[in-house]
């Protein structure tokens, strides 16, 4: 049988983006859909735990059906491993983000943490995410996108991604920029490189004891280092990262045990 893959995002349920990731997938698979009912950017691995959560099925703009929820992109894989689907899927696919998620981005994405959430349950996964389509525009316009290019290439991963010899807790991290296909370039393997914040601390109205603040906003920046998804995304490829979620520093085990721990108990305690 085809396999049978869920898709999910951050970006709301009714994403163009999702929606292309969907019918590009329905030409190698049997594919579900459960996502937010709204968006839920940079949530990361959010969940929900103080409280129901409350599903309801929809219609897509192709006629389809999916299920919405208003919890988090994490939610939505559990509600699919858990059963909610009446079968688990063989994969997990996150996206299309408006937006990338490249760097240090991932560990704040939504999109890139119901991957996560895919491997760490054992199922393979990959996020999917594209650039916005011109530099100044409105990312959050999905009008503005086309997402065929990358929505086939997602589509033609699969099949690696479902390889007996793909490690299962290993995700890939897919992203495009935002150019015509006819000006893609390549595909790369890539490694993640590094974000450059330029967040600022913004006072905007004082009233009394209580102020409000802007510390986000101003546009971030990286380093250009060749090999890393933003080299790639430079050069109008599409960056396909590994990641996985380890994350122990194997090195500092070495180290910590060298300069030794304290005793779990105070050498001054007394016992009586």
């Amino acid at each position: 049988m085809p396999p049978h893959i869920l898709v999910t995002n951050d970006d709301g349920v009714q994403s163009r983006g999702l929606l292309a990731l969907k019918q590009a997938l329905e030409t190698v698979g049997r594919v579900s859909v459960i996502a937010p009912d709204s968006n839920r950017s940079a949530i990361g691995r959010g969940i929900t735990i103080h409280r129901p959560l409350h599903v309801e099925e929809v219609t897509l703009a192709d006629g389809s059906r999916a299920h919405a929820t208003d919890g988090t992109p994490v939610d939505c894989v559990r509600f699919a491993v858990l059963g909610l689907l009446g079968e688990v899927p063989d994969a997990i696919v996150s996206g299309i983000n408006l937006g990338m998620n490249l760097g240090d981005d991932v560990t704040y994405s939504g999109t890139v943490a119901a991957a996560f959430e895919g491997i760490l349950l054992g199922w393979p996964a990959m996020a999917v995410s594209q650039a916005m389509p011109m530099p100044g525009g409105d990312q959050w316009d999905d009008a503005a996108y086309d997402f065929r290019a990358v929505a086939d290439f997602a589509a033609r991963l699969v099949p690696t991604l479902l390889e007996p010899r793909f490690p299962r807790r290993v995700l890939l991290n897919v992203n495009a920029p935002g150019v015509p296909s006819e000006r893609l370039t390549e595909a790369r393997v890539t490694h993640l490189g590094r974000r450059v914040y330029n967040d600022e601390l913004v006072l905007v109205s004082d009233e009394g004891r209580r102020r409000r603040y802007s510390i986000y906003g101003t546009p971030p920046s990286y380093r250009r280092e060749e090999g890393t998804d933003f080299a790639a995304i430079d050069d109008q490829a599409i960056s396909v990262t590994p990641l996985h979620f380890d994350l122990t520093d194997v090195e500092g085990l070495d180290r910590l045990g060298a300069l030794g721990l304290p005793d779990a108990v105070s050498g001054d305690r007394s016992d009586g």
